[in-house]
């Protein structure tokens, strides 16, 4: 039976996307708003590939094909028993082969407009990877620029809250761009959903108007950022913010109040500067911990460690630098921020 099928370019004709691939497969990416109707379990899909390794070909498919019924079979019984006729799916799978024939087939039987999608996720990713190596070069990035503490990620949301384009990179990456920077509770995306994610929120930017990010190096956490969203960042304009040490301190201390509460992960955390600051520098910091003098590390952090790295990737890397718009923040409040963006509204300086 000929199995009808489609391209990435049709997505928007279908009533819904259906991602067949194993639970494990989906989550490490999917199309947008596919949802997960797997033919193979997690467990399924690695006994099918060992059969196929160690006995044979037509062995894994004889042991699949009654799987992928069994599995198909429970679908139907479940999610989509209530469907109408009229109701029409995308199916894939990895490449558009037997995963995404199977239950296309099985779908066009029953008497639903079933496709299929031309080389599966392996297409789309493509597709994703080959828009994210020229999207960004697209727009005009006012790069937030500032050392440690001093308010940027804080001033993204307010710009965001106030309808201005802002692409906001650590939220997207779940993780704060330092050694410190990872979030409780939250694991990062893998670096293919971390892609999809990025290339869904550069597609809703308008290029007429300019888009602000924070300034980051080329990766935050396990994730790194494609080369053209990183040259684009590089050669984007740039607004310097200034903000009292103490006050930096200050904030710090309340974003990352979670290590306060777990002074041994905080130690075991900054293990990973023993490169660049030695084991007597480490015992020292390990000793502030130990004495509850988080006011002393942060400030003994910044000054001896994030400054000195933040100055001199940012001078090597933003072009723009020197003459960006330099804006004092006493304090990173509310009313400060509110102010720093009427600033950047009418283009002037506070």
């Amino acid at each position: 039976m000929y199995l009808r099928s489609a391209n990435l370019s049709q997505l928007a004709e279908f009533d819904e996307i259906i991602d067949v691939r194993t639970p494990d497969e989906y989550a490490d990416d999917h199309l947008p708003g596919a949802i997960n109707c797997p033919v193979l379990s997690n467990e399924e899909r690695i006994t099918v590939g060992t059969l196929y390794k160690q006995v044979s070909p037509f062995a894994a498919r004889k042991v699949g094909a009654a799987l992928v019924a069994r599995n198909i079979a429970q679908h139907l019984e479940t999610r989509f028993c209530g469907y109408e006729k009229a109701w029409k799916p995308l199916i894939y799978c990895w490449r558009g082969g037997q995963r995404s024939g199977a239950m296309t087939l099985v779908f066009n039987q029953v008497g639903w407009a079933a496709h299929k999608l031309d080389g599966g996720y392996k297409s789309y990713r493509h597709d994703v990877l080959a828009k994210l190596a020229i999207l960004p070069a697209q727009f005009k990035f006012q790069v937030i620029c500032g050392p440690t503490g001093s308010g940027k990620s804080r001033l993204l949301a307010v710009l965001s809250a106030a309808g201005q384009q802002v692409l906001d990179l650590e939220t997207l990456a779940q993780h704060r761009g330092s050694v410190l920077g990872s979030l409780p509770d939250c694991p990062q995306p893998s670096p293919k959903r971390f892609d999809s994610q990025l290339l869904l929120a550069l597609q809703k930017f308008d290029p007429a108007r300019p888009v602000y990010v924070e300034a980051e190096s080329n990766k935050i956490g396990k994730i790194t950022l494609p080369t053209a969203l990183v040259q684009a960042l590089h050669q984007g304009e740039c607004v310097l913010l200034e903000t009292d040490l103490s006050q930096r301190v200050a904030h710090i201390l309340q974003e990352y109040a979670h290590f306060l509460r777990q002074p041994e992960l905080l130690s075991h955390t900054l293990q990973a500067l023993h490169s660049f600051h030695g084991s007597q520098k480490l015992e020292h910091w390990n000793s502030l911990i130990i004495n509850g003098n988080f006011n002393e590390l942060v400030r003994e952090l910044i000054q001896q460690h994030y400054d000195p790295s933040y100055t001199r990737a940012t001078e090597k890397h933003y072009m723009n630098l020197q003459q960006g718009r330099k804006i004092v923040l006493p304090a990173v409040t509310e009313a400060n921020l509110t102010q720093v963006l009427q600033s950047l509204n009418n283009d002037i300086t506070i």
